[in-house]
């Protein structure tokens, strides 16, 4: 794409000369004759440089030029004078100008200062794309994936991170439910606040209530000191609610409350406090069946039920397997100061063979225990679980001698299963196959003429 230059004079056949100048030199260049117009322009469409006139009548070009780059600071605008006075190029800086130039305007001149404010307002454009994607890489920490499955948990935390709604996360155990809720509050205008994390089913009921809500002294036995609650000790954060289907159904009402109130009554007091925090919950279990079966309230389920996002489980993810594997690998190789550590290509095969169903925390732990085990600079199937090998030393055929099959009519079998399983994606099979794709692509054609 040509890159845009708007001209503002309100002469128009200065505008129209100009104009053409610049496009001879490879620029989409347009004019408007009113720096009004000009202000409209600049606010819907995008410009890399902005040429004014100094001297309109409607709104000299200074005036014009403070008045775009207090909203676009990363549009250079280069003022045209026809006036070269020191005093006029300093007038020109204080409004914010990026360069000035002086008429009649050299062709030659023009080229260079158009050209060296053109990479100026690209190199503050790759900056702004580098903050923002620097800022949803922290964001999103640990939640890593790049499969359609994790792309889209990727957009939801983007798309609703910035508000305060309530969200909830719904997932298999050890899916990464936890990450997602950290991710939504490092993207959130509470990023600063604190992050206060509860896991619903393995607080005994008789103490939710003091978790969440605070007591003071002498509330029960034990409370040997007042307590702020976890409703406002995450004032100002993000609370995770996690494995809110556990809740017993007394605290659920009592949840309730102070969710519509947003105050907390302390455990043995009689006053109220106020809290501000975002609430996120998140389950294992299918909320909706709960409801039905009067073990969660409905009124309960829809307060937090505001936006669900689905974390898919491992196998679903497939293709993520190996980045997290790499991650994990990392991570841990650092840890236990090992250097630099890789995957072997019999362990890649086993790890995306396998169905992960303790899902990323399972292939964390087995990452970690390999790097644990190993004793090379890689990692080799026996440093795997066996559980994880397992499927990789089963016999493929089962029964009599006759059933015995060549090994290329195996091979076949086991390929065109692969294929399958994978909805015909023949690039994905390759690498679950650890084949390269042009050997599978020549052995699928080698079977075709086989075939025929």
């Amino acid at each position: 794409m040509k890159d845009r230059v708007l001209v503002v004079d309100d002469d128009q056949d200065h505008c129209e000369a100009l104009s053409a100048t610049l496009g001879a030199m490879g620029y989409e260049a347009t004019f408007v004759t009113s720096p009004t117009e000009a202000l409209e322009r600049v606010g819907r469409e995008r410009f890399a440089v902005i040429l004014t006139d100094l001297g309109m009548s409607e709104m000299n070009g200074l005036e014009l030029c403070a008045r775009i780059t207090g909203v676009r600071t990363d549009v250079p605008v280069i003022v045209v004078t026809g006036k070269g006075s020191m005093e006029v190029a300093i007038e020109a800086m204080r409004a914010g100008a990026y360069d000035f130039l002086t008429k009649p305007i050299d062709s030659k001149l023009l080229g260079l200062r158009v050209a060296r404010a053109v990479q100026h307002h690209r190199l503050h454009e790759e900056v702004r794309r580098l903050r923002v994607a620097t800022l949803e890489r922290s964001a999103l920490g640990e939640l890593i994936g790049k499969s359609q499955a994790m792309s889209r948990v990727h957009d939801l935390v983007a798309r609703v991170g910035a508000s305060d709604i309530c969200v909830l996360i719904v997932g298999e155990t050890g899916t990464g439910k936890e990450l997602v809720a950290r991710a939504l509050h490092a993207s959130s205008p509470r990023r600063s606040g604190p992050f206060v994390a509860i896991n619903c089913g393995a607080v005994p009921a008789a103490l939710l209530e003091s978790e969440l809500f605070g007591h003071v002294k002498g509330a029960f036995t034990g409370a040997s000191a007042s307590r702020v609650g976890l409703l406002v000790e995450a004032s100002g954060g993000t609370l995770l609610l996690d494995e809110i289907g556990d809740m017993p159904m007394e605290m659920q009402t009592k949840l309730l409350r102070a969710l519509q109130e947003r105050k907390v009554r302390p455990v043995g007091s009689s006053e109220e406090r106020s809290f501000d925090v975002r609430i996120v919950a998140a389950t294992h279990r299918d909320l909706e069946a709960e409801v039905e079966s009067k073990r969660f309230r409905e009124d309960l389920y829809y307060r937090i039920n505001v936006v669900k996002i689905q974390v898919p489980p491992l196998r679903e993810r497939a293709e993520d397997i190996l980045i997290l594997a790499a991650h994990f690998l990392q991570k841990f190789a650092a840890k236990a100061k090992k250097g630099e550590m890789v995957i072997s290509r019999p362990v890649a095969a086993a790890l995306t063979a396998y169905d992960w169903p303790g899902n990323v925390r399972e292939l964390e732990n087995c990452i970690d225990r390999a790097v644990a085990l190993a004793q090379l600079d890689h990692l080799g199937t026996e440093d795997l679980p066996e559980k994880v090998t397992a499927l990789r030393t089963r016999p493929v055929c089962h029964g009599a001698e006759t059933d015995i099959l060549p090994l290329d009519e195996v091979d076949r079998r086991y390929i065109e299963h692969a294929i399958a399983t994978l909805r015909g994606n023949k690039s994905l099979a390759a690498s679950r196959l650890g084949l390269d794709r042009r050997t599978l692509y020549r052995r699928l054609e080698k079977y075709a003429s086989q075939r025929a």
